[in-house]
């Protein structure tokens, strides 16, 4: 058990260091939800004439309402981009020098999912305290009910990061199924707008948004910051990460590799 959790303070460690030495991955990680809040939040207010959001029951304001699809915003690209790491890694020689440690390969790969999640998460709490300082409040507890469900959902976005860096043997080739990836899962989500306003506007676009994992992570993080929860969103988020990190382990199993080579 100890070296289990020394690979994991090993791995959160590594993670920590290159994120913190990255200034411009930083700054890059919170300037892009400001734009959105600052510049772009007046305009989708204007359009969409949204003043009132169920299941909230509560008059808020279009500032109020993306918050937590922003929130969801930076965790989905920070986790992309520690899984570009890994295909970095992976040209480098680093990857096969970790997945070679005398330990399973599903917790190493896990260690290198909670260490992403964690700095993702960290990420958006700042995001929450710029917000805080611009007039942006929840209640005390609805900061802390958040965090869970943002872990969640990072966990979620690093998985499929993770399953798709499998995939992929080069840096140029995941930069663009990463961007193939991160928009079409971002806009057709309810992280900019309410699912019943895209049933307004289109019924399959409302199956898209529906069915897309990644809304119901937003949910579970705007829902946790009024205090409730929906259980559906929760099931399905933490469907989402079991199968996204199924196909990750699949996908680093040495084994299809070598098979893949014989046929």
């Amino acid at each position: 058990m100890r070296h289990y959790v020394t690979a994991l303070i090993a791995i959160c460690h590594r993670e920590a260091l290159r994120f913190f030495g990255q200034r411009a991955r930083m700054i890059a990680a919170l300037v892009r939800p400001l734009m959105w809040l600052f510049v772009f939040a007046a305009g989708f207010r204007a359009a969409l004439g949204l003043s009132i959001t169920p299941p909230y029951e509560t008059y808020i304001s279009y500032e109020t309402y993306i918050v937590p699809g922003l929130c969801a915003m930076i965790l989905l690209f920070n986790g992309m981009q520690s899984s570009l790491s890994l295909v970095m890694d992976r040209e480098m020689g680093t990857m096969r020098l970790l997945l070679t440690a005398p330990l399973p390969r599903w917790w190493l790969l896990s260690c290198k999912l909670m260490a992403g999640a964690v700095i993702s998460v960290l990420q958006a709490v700042v995001f929450l305290a710029i917000c805080a300082l611009y007039g942006i409040r929840f209640s005390p507890m609805g900061y802390v009910a958040a965090l869970p469900a943002m872990f969640l959902c990072a966990l979620m976005v690093g998985a499929l990061g993770i399953a798709l860096s499998s995939t992929i043997r080069s840096l140029e080739n995941f930069a663009g199924v990463m961007n193939f990836v991160i928009f079409p899962m971002f806009f057709l989500s309810t992280a900019l707008y309410p699912l019943w306003k895209m049933a307004e506007a289109s019924e399959l676009l409302w199956w898209i948004c529906a069915i897309n994992p990644f809304s119901h992570g937003v949910e579970t993080i705007r829902f946790a910051l009024y205090l409730k929860a929906d259980p559906l969103d929760w099931a399905i988020t933490v469907a989402a990460v079991v199968v996204f990190m199924a196909l990750a382990l699949w996908g680093y199993d040495p084994g299809k590799r070598t098979m893949g080579r014989k046929g």
